[in-house]
């Protein structure tokens, strides 16, 4: 596995599988690499690095409202997903449609430790060490059509083991989508997994979307079709709340939800006491920067 960007988190803010280290001991222990905490003190602009969330608060802490909306419910319900003979239809303006196994669909393609920060648009956020695939490599398999504008995603119904859809609290399936050169920049992957584990149910099983500089509701979990289309497609919040939650949704500390601000976040695993922190545009992922040149941020949130 290689890191893609070298400015980017990296595997030393990821703490080891079943070893948690303090501040002191992983600051000692990186020495003159300190400045690379996940690119946080340089390109990211931050005063101190960031400590890494335990695969622990990765996996209990979860929005996946198929399994409920408390954030522990995902943990306590998600067992139930069946993965098993897993299968992601490709379809719209693709040369090679069609529904693939998954080991089909991404066999062959490079897997990489992608360490990224995810901002939920609720003004919480997490360090996670991902393992996955550049959309980009998928998308080129599948063969994307010149009319192709955007990316439709559509996450599994199992109406049998996924209790929040009994609810009604929002439509499903749950779909999202990105604009096709969001979709094929290299920091967009499909992950697979976490902490070099296969990807936990909770967290999105067997694969799913992460766009890190945009808010969490955008990296679809579960996903089982994806689609190249012309139009902007639907997408589950954006139909919801329009007014809250945008299309785009690219992490924008000036723009606020009309409930809260956005300036700044809590981060999880911080404690009771802890400070928030200031919330950086992009998330802090500032080469994606140019994808918006002549947009108005404030209206095209």
């Amino acid at each position: 596995m290689a890191h893609r960007w070298t400015n980017d988190l990296t595997r030393a803010d990821a703490t080891p599988r079943g070893l948690f280290l303090n501040r002191r001991q992983i600051m000692a222990g990186m020495g003159a690499g300190a400045l690379g905490v996940g690119g946080l003190a340089g390109r990211a602009g931050a005063q101190e690095a960031l400590e890494p969330n335990s695969f622990e608060e990765i996996t209990t802490y979860n929005n996946f409202y198929e399994f409920g909306t408390g954030k522990t419910d995902p943990a306590k319900n998600a067992e139930a997903l069946d993965i098993a003979d897993w299968t992601v239809t490709i379809d719209g303006l693709v040369d090679n449609p069609g529904t693939y196994p998954l080991a089909e669909l991404i066999g062959g393609l490079a897997v990489e430790d992608r360490i990224y920060r995810l901002r939920c648009v609720e003004a919480w956020s997490m360090v996670v060490p991902w393992q996955g695939i550049e959309l980009k490599d998928i998308l080129d398999r599948a063969g994307v059509q010149s009319g192709a504008r955007y990316v439709a995603f559509e996450t599994a119904v199992q109406p049998e083991n996924m209790p929040g859809l009994r609810r009604g609290v929002l439509d499903f399936p749950y779909v999202e989508g990105l604009r096709l050169d969001e979709a094929m920049h290299p920091l967009t992957i499909m992950a697979t997994g976490l902490y070099d584990r296969p990807m936990p149910k909770q967290n999105g099983a067997p694969i799913r979307l992460v766009v890190p500089w945009k808010y969490g509701f955008k990296s679809i979990k579960s996903i089982t079709r994806i689609s190249l289309v012309e139009q902007q497609p639907a997408t589950t919040w954006n139909d919801l709340a329009p007014s809250e939650y945008g299309f785009f949704a690219n992490v924008n500390p000036n723009v606020d939800h009309p409930r809260w601000s956005q300036a700044t976040e809590r981060r999880i695993g911080g404690g009771l006491f802890s400070s928030r922190q200031d919330t950086l545009m992009y998330n802090g992922y500032d080469e994606v920067a140019a994808l918006y040149d002549g947009m108005d941020l404030e209206a095209q949130f």
